[in-house]
């Protein structure tokens, strides 16, 4: 599931402990899906996108925001506060240093992994779809600029359309996930339609409502 992080003033004190949390475990934010609460910053705190932007040069990963204040400038490209599953959620943002993905199909647009993704593994690919011929495992964590296509369980979290494609899907053959998102919506395994739990389903964006429904 993702983490939070709740920056508090002053920020230079809270960023120093962040670095000195990292220097004694650098992979503890590797791979794993970050909010940000914003609500402990007063409303007159400056450059609060400088703030995000510092935490990507970090190497971690934020999917979304809650309590950003509207008066906050640079900080509108991440919509409002997270309220419910159906409402919107703001664009994934991944570090430029990743592991790199096996197996990748010659064909650039698709990247074909043609085995189980582990627990820990994280499977990246930017620039199009991606099918795994397998299960994901739990704690593990795909990510596409397209569509994922999972041919087995899908356990960890499948997070599509990061190139901005609102037309991008997520396809599996049994829905046990943690987190799927697409262009930025998000939905968590609570928020999920337990009918829907181990079966063969679908998910897409309507405007800016992530529906999932079932292939069978």
């Amino acid at each position: 599931m993702a983490l939070v992080l709740a920056p508090e003033p002053p920020l230079a004190d809270w960023l120093a402990a962040l670095d000195a949390q990292i220097a004694r475990a650098p992979s503890f934010f590797d791979a794993r899906p970050v909010l940000l609460d914003l609500a402990g910053l007063p409303r007159e705190q400056p450059d609060v996108a400088g703030l995000i932007a510092a935490l990507a040069d970090r190497g971690i990963r934020i999917i979304g925001t809650e309590g950003a204040h509207p008066s906050w400038a640079g900080v509108e490209k991440w919509g409002g506060p997270i309220g419910t599953a159906k409402g919107a959620g703001r664009p994934l943002d991944v570090p430029d240093e990743r592991r790199p993905a096996p197996h990748a199909a010659p064909d650039a647009s698709t990247l074909i992994v043609d085995q189980a993704v582990r627990s820990g593994q994280s499977i990246v690919h930017e620039q199009g779809d991606v099918v795994i011929i397998g299960a994901v495992a739990w704690g593990a964590e795909i990510v596409a600029g397209g569509s994922i296509h999972v041919y087995g369980a899908l356990r960890g979290r499948a997070i599509a359309g990061l190139s901005g494609n609102k037309g991008a899907r997520i396809f599996c053959r049994k829905l046990e996930a943690e987190l799927l998102a697409i262009e930025g919506v998000y939905r968590t395994a609570d928020d999920m339609d337990r009918s829907l739990h181990g079966r063969a389903v679908q998910a897409w964006l309507d405007s800016e409502t992530m529906v999932i429904a079932a292939l069978d």
